[in-house]
Order: C-alpha cells, then structure tokens, then sequence
C-alpha cells in the first residue's frame, strides 16, 4: 500500500509542480496589470439604459404619473446627456417607446451589445396610496433574507405579463418567488464593479444633489441576474410620494438625476 502511494506520488508531482508554477504566473500578471495601467488598458466602449416596464406594464402609480413614462423620459435624457458629455461611448436602450419589453429580452439586448454597464431606471413605490418614504435606492444583483427582497419581488412582477413565464425564468412563479431566488446562480464576476457603481451614484444624488438615499442594496432582480456584466437598477424616487412625484416628473429634477448618473458613469469609467 506504501509503495502504491509512493508511486501516486511520483506521477503527481510534474502536476503539482505545474500548478504552483501556474499560479505564480497568474498573481505575477495581476501585478502587472493592476493600478494606473490596467485602468488605462479598459476599454469602455457601451453602456445599455433600460427604461423599466412599458407598453401594458405601466409599473408603479402616482397621483397623475405612472413609473413607466417617468422611467423612460429619464432614460432618454440620460442616452442625451452620456452621448453629448461623454463621445466615443455607444449608447443602446431596452426601449426608446412606450413599449413592452420582457425581462430577459432587456439583459439579451445588453448581453448582444457587449455592453460594459447595464443602468435600469425605475421609480420605486410603497403600499400606501400616499407614500411617507421618499428618496433614492440603489440596486444590484444578490440575495438577502425575504423581508429585505421587496423591491426585488415587485420589480420581478413584470413577468406575469409575459408568455410561458415559468418556461423562461425556471419555473419562477407566485407561490415560489422567494425560493427562485434564493436558487438563482448569483453572479460574483460583477458584484465588486456593479457595487463600486452604485456608491458612486450614490455619492452623487447625497453629496451634490442633496437628496435622500437608502443606499446600496442587493436585491435578486431577474433583469441584472442575466445581465453579463456590471449594472444596477435605480430607484430614483417614490412616484406615490407627493414630493418626490413632483421631482420625478419636473425638468430639474429629471436633469438633476441625469446629471449625477453621468458623473458617476465619468468617475467608474476614470477608475475613481
């Protein structure tokens, strides 16, 4: 048994010596690549703006808007803005219309462009017909405890307005919608970027526009789980809060948004 093992060994070793090699390689390139010169060797090139919801999903109510026409008209300032301040960068959107779009057909869409960022615009919600909760969110992929998931379960929602949804999304349904996500493949690659990103926003709607903000938060959101590469979803206000309604809907407040998402997107492509 001895000289059995001894002999395992022997033909092991070439391997293992190739492994260690390997590795040593491997963390003698990350030193090479990793600081000023890696930052300067990115190429950012597309970002993708998904308007949410659309068409027969209108999303969340306020007193005289709906979060699918505030979404896109965000939307379509922030493409406005990225391919005025920012040239060289392409920019592809979900929908440029009043139009339903399915969820997975969002991340194909950012997936087939190669897009470097993928920034979903929505309006967040409570219950209540008049909201107290006002201010921004910021949302990437990842799975927390069920009382943290309800942006997630709501936004997720859109998905029964599609066909064959549970063919689609595995079997996602209403009485499983927690335990899809918490079976959904959570996507690592990009947590560390889409989460950089979002602080970034962040810093922007508190800092310079002075606005409230929960912060960054992981949600199972089915559009950024299928997404290849770093998002978020913006919550940029809650439609059914009188206050922030009126932001939402106002020329400065959509400018003001706008504005700090393209400072952010200025900062993350900088490396900052």
């Amino acid at each position: 048994m001895l000289k059995g093992f001894v002999r395992k060994c022997y033909y092991l070793l070439p391997v293992i010596l190739l492994l260690i090699i390997g590795k040593a390689l491997h963390a003698q390139s990350l030193k090479k690549t990793s600081g000023p010169e890696k930052i300067s060797q990115f190429q950012f090139k597309t970002i993708v703006i998904d308007a949410g919801h659309g068409g027969k999903d209108p999303g969340a109510h306020g007193a005289f808007s709906n979060e699918k026409t505030v979404a896109l008209s965000i939307a379509r300032k922030l493409k406005d803005a990225i391919l005025n301040d920012m040239p060289g960068i392409n920019v592809v959107m979900t929908r440029s219309t009043d139009k339903f779009i399915e969820l997975h057909r969002r991340a194909e869409i950012a997936n087939e462009t190669k897009a470097n960022l993928f920034i979903s615009i929505h309006c967040n919600s409570t219950p209540q017909k008049k909201g107290t909760r006002s201010g921004a969110l910021l949302l990437v992929y990842g799975f927390h405890r069920k009382q943290e998931q309800l942006e997630a379960i709501r936004e997720n929602a859109s998905i029964y307005k599609e066909k064959d949804y549970k063919k689609k999304y595995n079997g996602y349904g209403e009485d499983a919608a927690v335990n899809a996500i918490v079976l959904a493949a959570f996507q690592q690659r990009y947590r560390k970027q889409s989460i950089h990103f979002g602080n970034l926003v962040d810093d922007e709607f508190t800092g310079t526009d002075g606005r409230h903000s929960a912060g960054v938060h992981e949600q199972g959101l089915l559009v950024l789980q299928q997404s290849g590469m770093p998002g978020i979803l913006i919550e940029t206000g809650f439609i059914n809060n009188p206050s922030d309604e009126k932001y939402l809907n106002s020329a400065q407040g959509q400018g003001e948004i706008v504005k700090s998402v393209v400072k952010a997107i200025g900062k993350y492509k900088a490396g900052l």
